[in-house]
């Protein structure tokens, strides 16, 4: 046979188009993704001076505010003048007290008898930055004290405790704080006695951090796109915050490099409801010394619109090139299809016509070799009916019943000789309605003896109603039978075979021929219906193509399943309604029946 290039050889050049196409569109995803995360890089960078210009005005005017309130808790010291008392001064004042009488009254609200523990009054002294914590009663015996308290102290809060005054405070203008601590004292709300808070120079100066922290976090918080600002000491105890914060307010490991002066700024992202958002950290010095963290969260609406927009660039632009290099190799395409539509075709027609050939040659010589024997039972077998005619009854039904099989099975060999001969021809069927449970029986009853002698079981389980199929009987017959022997060849030994009819939804009639064989292949299922395959060592294996031939020419499918080792089933389906314009066989290799 001349080679005819396939399709795959002509189609090389378009493919080197299609791979030239996608390289180049991975590389413009690739580049515009690097543009992305540049642009992305470069919004980030600058939120992040944005916060550092935050930092750093939250700096000066917390290092303003700090040193103000330190005055006034100082008094005139050290060559330092007494703070005059400004609208400013009264607000600072106001709002330490305010904050130190909060303290107080949280304490009144958790403990309202004195069942306080000492690790309970230490976890709130570490959290609230204080230096004492101490239940008196109206006799002035002290009920609850976290440390001894001086009696300066109690002398301090005298006015509380004896009931002449409801609130204490003695903490501004007095310039021997170093000798003692600054107090304030409650009277509680629920019960008999004071409660007394007590802070050192230290605490003093940490409370005096925080509402300085708290004032310029307020004045911060007002700057146009800023979410929230929060400030955290050292220790990532919250100084000041304003606006809606994150869930977890714990340190990160961000923000300790951060106080450790080995990064400047760093920035997260960050959940606040529905929405994200970019917190930017950085430290916070006061006096000189490193004094906690800043964040600041930015809204990233108009970030993620330009990044969106810039994204929507990209994809648009890959699609409009997708599209050209579509168009371009529709192009390609289209000049070549006809091309390589003819010689598919002429490709297969030669291969079509030269295994047809051949077949069509063996046929005649095996149509020939097998016609003058067939001739020669068929007299034999009218000449025993005729002159050999039991006297007894029975005998004479039953010889009479064996010779008619034996002339109806050698009217059909001659019809498959003749089928076998026109087997690359097409030709209509001839239908007529008969029972397909009818003609099954036959072939079980034709096949018992011979199954019964290979050790085989066969068996079947009809529909209880009549299935009346449009059919040609003796080629559907001949079909069945096909496909019966192949399942009997496939036994070795014992073995079973399972035939079931029944009536299928939508007006088909289903057979199944169910075998115990060596089965199938996945590869052999493929080609167990091609005239030029078989897996017989004897024989021209064209049982299965001619059996798929007629039930495709009733209208029908045949579909196989196959496993390896445990047998095989064939699934017949057949219309029990004749289908108008139902097409004749096709010719050997255009079938369309299902495998």
């Amino acid at each position: 046979m001349n080679h005819i290039p396939s399709a795959s050889q002509i189609l090389l050049r378009p493919l080197t188009l299609i791979i030239s196409c996608l390289i180049f569109v991975i590389l413009i995803l690739v580049m515009g993704l690097m543009d992305l995360n540049r642009l992305d890089r470069s919004l980030v960078n600058f939120m992040e001076v944005r916060g550092l210009d935050i930092a750093e005005k939250i700096e000066r005017e917390s290092e303003v505010s700090f040193s103000s309130i330190m005055q006034m808790l100082r008094g005139e010291s050290a060559g330092e003048a007494l703070i005059p008392l400004t609208d400013e001064a009264f607000l600072t004042q106001e709002s330490l007290i305010k904050a130190l009488v909060n303290v107080i009254r949280a304490i009144d609200g958790r403990w309202p008898s004195q069942t306080i523990t000492p690790e309970e009054a230490a976890e709130v002294i570490e959290k609230e930055g204080l230096w004492l914590i101490a239940f008196v009663d109206d006799a002035g015996r002290v009920l609850f004290e976290s440390r001894p308290v001086p009696r300066q102290v109690l002398a301090l809060a005298a006015p509380a405790i004896r009931k002449k005054k409801d609130l204490v405070i003695d903490l501004f203008g007095r310039s021997d704080r170093a000798a003692r601590s600054g107090v304030v004292a409650l009277r509680r709300s629920g019960a008999q006695g004071t409660v007394i808070i007590g802070l050192d120079d230290d605490a003093l100066r940490w409370w005096g951090m925080r509402i300085a922290m708290q004032r310029a976090v307020n004045e911060a918080g007002q700057t146009p796109g800023v979410v929230f600002v929060t400030v955290l000491d050292g220790w990532g105890a919250i100084l000041g915050a304003r606006g809606e914060q994150p869930a977890s307010q714990e340190m990160t490991a961000l923000e300790k490099e951060l106080l450790a002066g080995t990064v400047t700024v760093a920035n997260l992202n960050v959940t606040l409801g529905e929405r994200e958002q970019l917190m930017v950290m950085a430290p916070l010095t006061l006096e000189g010394r490193p004094a906690g963290i800043v964040r600041v969260g930015f809204e990233r609406d108009r970030m993620d619109q330009i990044l969106e927009r810039n994204r929507h660039f990209l994809f648009l632009s890959m699609g409009f090139i997708v599209l050209a290099g579509l168009f371009s190799l529709w192009f390609v395409f289209q000049n070549q299809k006809r091309h390589l539509a003819r010689i598919e075709e002429m490709r297969k027609r030669l291969e079509q016509s030269e295994r047809l050939s051949s077949l069509g040659q063996l046929a005649a010589g095996v149509a020939h070799e097998i016609r003058n024997p067939l001739n020669a039972i068929s007299m034999a077998s009218q000449r025993l009916q005729r002159e050999y005619l039991p006297c007894e009854q029975d005998k004479s039904q039953e010889f009479g019943h064996l010779t008619g099989v034996i002339r109806d099975e050698i009217r059909r060999l001659n019809v498959i000789i003749e089928d076998f001969l026109t087997f690359s021809r097409s030709r209509r069927l001839e239908f007529r309605e008969f029972s397909l449970t009818e003609v099954i029986e036959k072939l079980v009853r034709l096949l018992g003896e011979e199954a019964r002698a290979r050790g085989i079981a066969l068996s079947l389980k009809p529909e209880q109603n009549a299935l009346m199929v449009p059919m040609d009987v003796d080629k559907l017959q001949q079909a069945l039978l096909n496909i019966i022997k192949n399942a009997m060849e496939s036994i070795t030994g014992d073995g079973a075979i399972d035939i079931v009819v029944e009536r299928q939804a939508g007006e088909r009639a289903v057979t199944r021929i169910s075998d115990t064989g060596s089965g199938l292949t996945p590869e052999e299922v493929e080609k167990i219906f091609n005239p030029d395959y078989t897996t017989k060592e004897k024989g021209l294996g064209l049982g299965l193509t001619i059996a798929h031939e007629i039930i495709r020419g009733h209208g029908g499918t045949i579909r196989v399943q196959s496993n390896v080792g445990r047998g095989t089933t064939f699934e017949i389906v057949l219309p029990i309604k004749r289908v108008p314009g139902n097409p004749p066989p096709a010719e050997t290799g255009k079938r369309t029946g299902k495998a």
